[in-house]
């Protein structure tokens, strides 16, 4: 941790000058900004004015959503499936695209993990400490990197404090229970004012999850029809296995510290952070009685600290700088059944941001900035896969927007150079070999308010994104997700043309959002089930072809009635996505049709709401790729405030009322991992 600290410590000592200032501090955006503002982006934008899908959940929605992971808290929302793999290794779905199409950030810059190399690898993002989650779904992301095609996933918590509390003391309390895996979970942060602008900051969280209990058959229809056929008694008998999930228990602590001075000229503070987990990673069972499955568990940890600066300047061409830092040391051990270790993992790495804001001028705002990213990662043991590999990441972008009356005017740019270094490994017989790139994405549209409320934007997009060291150099065996990968040092430069269409619309009692999308990709980069096994590994190499991606997805809600203090509100919510490689097929992986209707009442001490989620069966699938049956879960939650304010709540649910078995099609182990069954969750939130 001592280079993170040289690289830290100047960067926080430079703009105090800047913020030593007495003036009454400014509230915290993210606390008190309503749901229909993104924050996620160089200046705050209503989510009408953003041209692409956005989501954003805070709130007792966040709450009622919150799951030990990333992926399966934002998995209801538009747009967004999950990859599944394993109650706690479940990582966002984006439009159809995962792992280095999309980024997972905290408070602006990445997670800094291991979890875009491989889907066993969970994120080191606790949706436990969020304040409220931001998606932004298309081009408005790619300021935050050319990896962003298919958007980014923004976790904002207050680790380094934007405001100075008015009470002695501020702390936030949430317990939850559920009963598919006997998690419980319990998290807490608290800020005190040591000072007029001084605020301290700790928060801390446990969560323990045993097996999961899936409520149907374990093994997919057709291995199971397998399983039966077999002439071993054991592999028969996994096909009446049911009910519990082997190997699916986690448990994960996370403990973090911060400070902020904070005044009307802005903000400055650092915060440290220690995460530690131990999950595993749901068994592929072989059905080949010459084999053994295995039962990985991930021994995760990471150590990280961050700093935040903002500076507001008020000025006539400049209203707001902003610096954010990150750096961690991050680490994680695949356990073998007899807790030997199998294979590390070894991640360094840093990444900054800065930006510079620009007044508001006749209708004209924008931002212009830059960002670096560094890695060094090592993968240790016999069944590493990648060599030794650092990369380099260094990128400008800009921002632009222009509103004249109904229109509004916006175009972004950036370019990005990267450098990828893998070092000599005679054990997966590589070269010592260096690949640069250079990228250069961009984006122009506009949008019109075609009547009050309602608007109409589209926007045309060309991005390119370099290939990844995991995408150039993978080869060898991956026990996690229990595949052989095969990469290629001779990739190029993925690029895309993109076109999405927008209505927005928001009025009293009603709200709408629809987006339609195309993506036309050259040498988009793909792995494919090559049919080939290896070890009793199933080889996936990465490809590189022409693909089409085009979709549709769309959410409304309205308020139906009133009956007394209640309000009635209906919502629905459906998305699509269709992906081909030419000359080759369907794209795996890619989630199929999905409608979500729901109904809630709501009042100032009590909330109900009953949901119906209808999955369609995929059968569009990539060769090697098996289908995946379509599902109805029904779900229900009641939401007591007994002070009738968001001081205090207790959260009753019930999720997969009627106990089907679900596989999603967007995880690499559907069909050896199905998801929870019947649910109870009790929640219980507290804030001091």
């Amino acid at each position: 941790m001592r280079s993170i600290l040289i690289l830290t410590v100047p960067a926080i000592l430079l703009p105090l000058p800047v913020l030593a200032q007495t003036a009454a501090p400014e509230p915290d955006r993210h606390r008190e900004t309503p749901d229909t503002i993104v924050v996620t982006g160089a200046y705050a934008r209503e989510q009408g004015d953003v041209l692409g899908g956005t989501s954003v959940i805070a709130g007792e929605e966040l709450t009622r959503a919150l799951r030990p992971s990333i992926g399966e808290t934002l998995a209801r929302q538009p747009g967004v499936s999950a990859t599944s793999f394993g109650p706690t290794a479940s990582r966002p779905v984006l439009r159809g695209f995962q792992g280095e199409r999309i980024r997972l950030l905290t408070d602006g810059i990445g997670a800094i993990d291991a979890s875009n190399t491989s889907v066993d690898h969970a994120p080191v993002i606790n949706p436990l400490t969020a304040d409220r989650i931001e998606v932004l779904r298309g081009p408005s992301a790619l300021q935050f990197g050319s990896s962003a095609i298919g958007g980014v996933v923004n976790v904002i918590d207050s680790r380094i404090p934007r405001r100075v509390p008015q009470e002695p003391v501020h702390a936030d309390l949430l317990a939850t229970y559920g009963s598919a895996a006997e998690e419980r979970s319990v998290s807490s942060a608290v800020d005190v004012p040591v000072a007029r602008q001084i605020v301290l900051h700790l928060d801390g969280s446990y969560s323990k999850t045993a097996d999961l209990d899936t409520g149907g058959y374990i093994l997919s229809p057709a291995l199971r029809g397998q399983a039966a056929a077999s002439a071993d008694p054991e592999i028969r008998e996994l096909a009446e296995r049911k009910g519990r999930l082997p190997n699916s228990a986690a448990r994960t602590w996370e403990a973090a510290g911060g400070i902020a001075v904070v005044n009307a000229g802005g903000n400055l503070g650092v915060s440290f952070s220690h995460h530690d987990s131990l999950y595993g990673v749901p068994v592929r069972y072989s059905l080949d009685p010459a084999f053994e499955a295995e039962a990985v568990r991930i021994q995760l940890k990471q150590d990280r600290v961050d700093m935040r600066g903002e500076v507001r300047v008020g000025g006539g061409l400049l209203d707001t700088i902003r610096l954010r830092v990150g750096a961690a040391d991050y680490t994680h051990a695949e356990l073998e059944e007899d807790g030997a270790v199998g294979t590390r993992f070894f991640n360094q790495g840093y990444e900054g941001r800065l930006e510079l804001v620009q007044a508001n001028r006749g209708g004209w705002q924008g931002a212009v900035g830059g960002q670096f990213f560094l890695r060094d990662f090592e993968v240790e043991g016999d069944e590493k896969f990648l060599p030794r590999n650092g990369t380099e990441q260094f990128g400008l972008f800009t921002l632009q927007s222009y509103e004249l009356g109904a229109f509004r005017a916006e175009a972004g740019a950036r370019y990005e150079h990267q450098r990828v270094h893998a070092f000599a490994d005679s054990d997966l017989g590589n070269p010592d070999l260096t690949r640069s790139f250079d990228s250069v994405s961009g984006s122009l549209g506009g949008s019109y308010a075609v009547a009050q409320g309602l608007r109409l934007g589209l926007n045309l997009s060309r991005s390119e994104r370099a290939p990844s060291a995991e995408e150039l150099f993978a080869n060898g065996p991956h026990a996690g997700t229990q595949a052989y990968e095969i990469g290629s040092p001779d990739f190029s430069t993925e690029k895309s043309w993109g076109v999405e269409a927008s209505l927005k619309g928001r009025g009293a009692g009603w709200s709408f959002s629809g987006s339609a999308f195309y993506n036309w990709f050259t040498d988009y980069i793909y792995d494919a089930r090559t049919g080939a096994v290896i070890d009793d590994l199933p080889v996936y190499q990465y490809r590189q072809g022409d693909a089409r991606y085009w979709g549709l997805e769309g959410e409304a809600s309205m308020r139906l009635a009133r009956a007394g203090d209640f309000a009635i509100l209906a919502d629905a919510l459906a998305d699509y996505v269709r992906a081909t490689v030419a000359d080759v097929g369907p794209v795996a992986h890619i989630p199929p049709l999905r409608m979500l209707w729901g109904l809630e009442a709501q009042s100032p001490a009590l909330d109900g709401r009953v949901e119906v989620e209808k999955v369609f069966r995929q059968s569009r699938v990539a060769e090697n790729e098996t289908e995946t049956p379509g599902y109805a879960m029904v779900n229900a939650s009641l939401n007591w405030k007994p002070f009738g304010d968001h001081h205090a709540s207790l959260l009753l649910s019930v999720n997969n009322l009627f106990d089907v078995t679900a596989r999603r099609h967007a995880s690499f182990l559907k069909d050896y991992a199905p998801l929870a069954g019947r649910d109870i969750r009790v929640t219980a939130r507290f804030t001091l």
